[in-house]
């Protein structure tokens, strides 16, 4: 609200006399599952607590062109000074909730799980991700702080993939913490480094044909869980998933999205 409304609302504050009393409506103008009406909610609570808010639609409930997804009736100004940002976030979340629902179904009645990742728009990543959950996917790590994931560029610095997973554990003991560690992994190689020195709860098994993650889930053989990351789009992701890979997880859900088109109108 700082960012838009600055020192004031002035177009409204210029227009529209303080007692002026509106209702408005939210209109789906395409068509996808509904994600941020509680966010919305919370929004109009923040700006007016006056407002009253009447949400026509459950998030995660699939809407189409013309449906009428929530009210709001109260202080014309307070509406319109609450427009906009409720508007980006809930054409954002809907867009999140949709592509992930599409994908998940993409993968029904396989193992694999659809997960989230860290390539989020910046101060909007618990949205976000809140959108995926919504959408039916699953979050992964919201931050650095919650996991230890082992990338490729730790693996390298630290001087190998054991020499990593062995500072990793050392770490977590030294400052009793109780976190879960992931390590990428690109090769077949690099995945027997990690059988090798254990210890670990799931392998990143990154940019890897499909050919090659059966290969590597069967090696593997179930001592940790697996996760396929890396260049996975709509096209690709049943033949990821029909590998026997536990998760998927997919920068797109977040960082490559369509907003899903909503209006806010007066009736």
């Amino acid at each position: 609200m700082a960012e838009d409304i600055g020192d004031g609302d002035h177009s409204a504050l210029s227009a529209i006399p303080a007692d002026t009393i509106s209702k408005a409506q939210m209109i789906i103008k395409g068509e996808g599952l509904i994600a941020g009406l509680e966010l919305a909610r919370q929004i109009f609570a923040v700006v007016d607590p006056a407002l009253q808010v009447k949400a026509l639609a459950t998030d995660g409930e699939h809407v189409k062109y013309g449906d009428i997804v929530l009210q709001v009736h109260g202080s014309a100004r307070s509406i319109l000074g609450a427009e906009r940002l409720v508007l980006n976030c809930v054409q954002r979340m809907s867009g999140i909730a949709t592509y992930t629902n599409h994908l998940t179904k993409l993968i029904a009645g396989t193992t694999a799980t659809l997960l989230d990742t860290r390539k989020t728009t910046p101060n909007f990543r618990l949205p976000e991700k809140w959108a995926v959950f919504i959408g039916g996917g699953k979050n992964h790590r919201f931050g650095l702080y919650d996991m230890i994931m082992l990338k490729d560029n730790h693996i390298d610095f630290a001087g190998g993939v054991g020499a990593a997973i062995y500072a990793a554990q050392a770490y977590l003991d030294k400052h009793q913490k109780n976190l879960k560690i992931e390590v990428e992994t690109r090769t077949l190689e690099e995945v027997q480094q990690v059988l090798d020195a254990g210890g670990v709860d799931v392998i990143m098994l990154d940019n890897m044909a499909p050919a090659l993650l059966k290969d590597a889930v069967s090696l593997i053989g179930g001592q940790f869980k697996t996760e396929a990351s890396g260049g996975i789009t709509e096209s690709t992701i049943r033949e990821v998933a029909e590998t026997g890979v536990d998760y998927i997880s997919v920068g797109a859900l977040t960082h490559s999205v369509k907003s899903l088109d909503i209006s806010l109108k007066a009736f």
